[in-house]
């Protein structure tokens, strides 16, 4: 599977709902973790870098 290209501002959608049933996030900061905020609830998450690329369909927006 080829890596996805994240920068910090993008927009991105997840192939799975958050349970307040908006599926876009917003990255906050990208490493060895992503840290991504939810754009319906505002809850902050962090997920381990290869588990949020298994998770997310697309890429909505960049911020470049």
């Amino acid at each position: 599977m080829r890596p996805i290209n994240f920068s910090v501002g993008d927009r991105i959608q997840m192939k799975k709902k958050h349970p307040c049933s908006s599926d876009v996030f917003t990255i906050l900061r990208v490493g060895s973790d992503v840290r991504v905020i939810c754009t319906g609830c505002g809850r902050d998450l962090t997920f381990p870098r290869e588990s949020i690329e298994k998770m997310v369909k697309r890429v909505v927006s960049s911020e470049s």
